[in-house]
């Protein structure tokens, strides 16, 4: 496959959408409702609830295909940053209504769980999108509990590219904790709930 091939499949599925094409929103949700649906059960823990942002994401994509500037990045992330940015959205909603409920805990306590829970979805979806030789090596290590020695063993390469590839997998993971791009966009939760969207 041509190196540009992904760039060129990204710019005709943005056209496709502008024009209405129903078949290609089916398509789009085909190869990618599986990583906004895992995206934000990573963060909510509840089935319905990622359910309802896979909905939101994919509305909004349908209805906004002008939205994604595919100078910017593959489609397949800012369909990502769109699912984790409304999954932390809908958190804090829910964790701030259950605290004007009167529920357990303070502010800080909602915002070190919105933190953590981002977190570990921008965590999962950078292993999910490193290349190959990258998270082999990881898994390797991490799931398997094998040093840089037996890593390069297990995949055949060099001490020193295993090392490489564990340093860079490890360098990518860390910025799971950087601060989350820019707001892309996606409306917030209007539908009637208790307590209102921060």
């Amino acid at each position: 496959m041509p190196k540009d091939a992904p760039r060129r499949w990204d710019r005709r599925m943005q056209q496709r959408l502008a024009h209405g094409e129903a078949a290609a929103l089916g398509e789009l949700y085909d190869r990618f409702a599986s990583l906004v649906h895992g995206l934000a059960h990573r963060v909510l823990g509840d089935v319905s609830a990622a359910d309802r942002v896979t909905r939101e994401v994919f509305g909004h994509v349908w209805e906004n295909p002008d939205a994604y500037d595919p100078r910017q990045g593959p489609l397949r992330s800012w369909i990502a940053t769109l699912a984790h940015q409304q999954a932390v959205r809908r958190l804090r909603q829910t964790e701030s209504a259950a605290l004007a409920r009167g529920g357990e805990g303070t502010t800080e306590d909602l915002e070190r769980k919105v933190r953590r829970a981002s977190a570990a979805a921008r965590a999962d979806y950078i292993v999910t999108a490193m290349p190959t030789p990258l998270r082999a090596a990881l898994e390797l290590a991490y799931f398997q509990r094998r040093d840089y020695r037996q890593t390069a063993a297990d995949l055949g390469v060099t001490e020193d590219e295993a090392r490489r590839r564990l340093r860079l997998g490890l360098q990518l993971l860390a910025t799971a904790n950087d601060t989350p791009a820019p707001s892309t966009g996606l409306p917030h939760d209007t539908s009637p709930g208790p307590g209102a969207a921060l």
